[in-house]
């Protein structure tokens, strides 16, 4: 069945998958795609929605180096909202709820119509391994599939077991198989594993609710979309909408932790800190006598609703008294109920920043399976790992992103240099350079190194670069061109910030906090510049990013720049830390195990203190 070698095989169809199996085809790698089942490509496991608070941004960066979730989220958008408006523009962050089974078709069509991809229906039980690089896989069949490079994206299915109150049993996903075999055999060739643990909600019908008692949640009054590309732009949108719990939801949950498997030590893994279980919240902050529950809808034409903040693993019967005493949900029906699910997982400090395993030559990690949660993270792991192996296997340089060129850099550097013991799931807060990874100008950062692989397309590259040429010249006329007191002194007044007595450029007036690209779409001279250039929204948006943030985007460039140099200072291959003596013991240990490229990396080693870095930097003749 299989008398060719592939360049590239993915195993698992899931967000990291199909990114993966895109990017290697799309750079010209020949790719198989081996999943479980392929009517689930792309299948949106646990909410129905793409983005959100830092996870926005990753979907923009995916977009911006030619992947396809920003293109398939708008093409089965039902909502857009961008969150964190009222904050800096480095906190915005677009999320989108979808249409769950359009989104899923979408994923499918994008990958049957890409060149150089072939498909697969079958489990993947095992690696095919020569001399410590992989050669391809084996299917539970018995069927070897030769590859030069493997991609292993297989999400929550690793040995996954399914917990619904005392009852448990083997599945990747409610009404799928977990797989078997991977695991033991990274094992025994000598991988660290871990467990972990993640949660779904119940899902129910809609016809059976009563909105009218609940708070509508409507998306963004002229919504944005995430794909650079000319994709559409929804014209309508569906409604969520909001509740809460009460103390007597509480109570009748209580009543169930002794069959929970949380709480009776059946599920011995970590779950996600920041996604907890209505059980885990209503125990960690039981002074609350309310949690938010947002009633999301799971298509246009679906009545399946999505319970957002009910995920659980309570006994069905349990999650069903104590949802019906939420408000609007007093004749709720399940579709299906809430559960927890534990997986196999391998430490992430066991790869490069590749996501290429040290171990394993050609053998990369992408998703679940390195300690993440969530779709974006997930995708844009597949990116760089099928990105990384069509480059590895054509014996091109690495590709590898830094910490201030993008989320995706922070993401894969915090999982390779600090490791995970819990499901990573990114925040703004993470990155130390936010107010440059903004989403507004992911295109600018990645499309020019998307388009040098071969990934980006030359329309990309065209859209950015016009972009970038009309919000430069803009603001340009913003610092050339002069304002009257007497044109700009009554807009002052009106929002209620001190006049001025005499002429200045209108950059300085546009810096104050108060003033908005509306305030000076009312001066004559900017209206007649915006008519005159055909500004589009995204160019003025980006123009005055630039005017008003101009002081700290030049702060954090500097201090980017500073740590370059450390970034600079490569860490010989194999280096002996046992033969520096005065490093600490903590830090000889994270230093052997982690083995960091550079210097930076060195330094955002969880124990390796600056005085450590000092004995280094000091070894190393700097």
């Amino acid at each position: 069945m299989f008398e060719k070698e592939y360049d590239v095989i993915v195993v698992g169809g899931g967000h990291a998958g199909a990114e993966a199996v895109a990017a290697a085809a799309n750079m010209g790698s020949r790719t198989l795609l081996v999943t479980m089942n392929l009517q689930t490509i792309g299948q949106m496991s646990c909410n129905p929605a793409m983005g959100g608070i830092a996870k926005g941004q990753i979907v923009r960066e995916i977009d911006a180096l030619g992947g396809y979730s920003g293109i398939v989220t708008d093409k089965s958008a039902i909502q857009f909202k961008m969150l964190n408006k009222s904050k800096g523009p480095a906190m915005w962050s677009p999320r989108a709820q979808n249409d769950r089974m359009r989104f899923a078709e979408e994923w499918r069509l994008a990958l049957e119509q890409t060149p150089n991809v072939d498909f697969y229906q079958e489990m993947v039980s095992g690696l095919l391994v020569d001399n410590d690089q992989v050669v391809g896989v084996r299917t539970s069949l018995g069927i070897d599939v030769r590859g030069k490079a493997v991609v292993l994206t297989n999400g929550t299915f690793l040995n996954g077991l399914i917990h619904i109150g005392e009852k448990q049993f083997g599945g990747g996903r409610a009404g799928e198989r977990a797989a078997t075999g991977i695991t033991e055999q990274l094992v025994d060739i000598g991988f660290d594993s871990g467990r972990m643990k993640t949660g779904t909600p119940p899902r129910v019908d809609g016809r059976s609710l009563d909105y009218d008692v609940m708070i509508p949640q409507p998306g963004d009054q002229n919504p944005e979309k995430f794909s650079y590309l000319n994709t559409p732009v929804l014209e309508k949108q569906r409604d969520c909408h909001m509740t809460h719990t009460s103390t007597l939801v509480h109570d009748l949950l209580r009543e169930g932790f002794d069959r929970s498997p949380m709480f009776n030590g059946r599920i011995k893994s970590i779950g996600p800190r920041y996604c907890p279980s209505i059980e885990d919240k209503i125990h960690r902050f039981s002074d609350k006598e309310a949690h938010q529950i947002f009633v999301e809808p799971e298509g246009w034409n679906t009545v399946e609703v999505y319970v957002n903040g009910f995920s659980t693993s309570l006994p069905e019967d349990v999650q069903y008294r104590a949802l019906r005493s939420v408000k609007g949900f007093e004749n709720v029906k399940f579709f299906r109920p809430g559960y927890a699910i534990e997986y196999d997982y391998f430490p992430p400090t066991q790869l490069k920043h590749t996501l290429e395993t040290k171990l394993i030559k050609n053998l990369y990690f992408a998703g679940q399976i390195n300690g993440t949660t969530g779709y974006e993270e997930a995708a844009s792991q597949g990116l760089m790992a099928g990105i990384n192996a069509h480059l590895q296997i054509n014996e091109k340089d690495p590709f590898i992103l830094k910490r201030d060129e993008a989320y995706i850099g922070v993401l894969i550097d915090d999982l390779i240099t600090k490791g995970t013991e819990e499901p990573y799931r990114m925040f703004t807060s993470r990155a130390e350079y936010r107010t440059l990874l903004r989403q507004d100008n992911a295109d600018i950062r990645l499309t020019p190194k998307g388009y040098a692989l071969g990934l980006a397309k030359k329309e990309r590259l065209h859209r950015m670069e016009e972009k970038k040429e009309k919000s430069d010249a803009f603001v340009s006329f913003f610092r050339k061109t002069s304002f009257s007191p007497d044109e700009i002194n009554p807009i002052l007044e009106e929002i209620g910030t001190a006049k001025v007595k005499q002429s200045d450029k209108m950059f300085k007036v546009f810096s104050r906090p108060k003033v908005t690209m509306d305030h000076m779409m009312q001066l004559d001279s900017v209206m007649e510049y915006v008519s005159s250039n055909s500004l589009d929204t995204e160019v003025m948006e980006q123009a005055e990013i630039q005017v008003k943030y101009s002081g700290y985007i030049e702060k954090e460039k500097n201090n980017a720049d500073k740590l370059q140099r450390l970034e600079n200072i490569k860490i010989p291959e194999g280096f002996d830390y046992s033969k520096l003596k005065s490093l600490s013991s903590e830090a000889r240990e994270k230093l052997l195990e982690i083995q960091p490229v550079t210097i930076s990396q060195a330094s955002r080693i969880s124990g390796v203190s600056p005085s450590d870095i000092s004995v280094l930097l000091v070894f190393l003749g700097r």
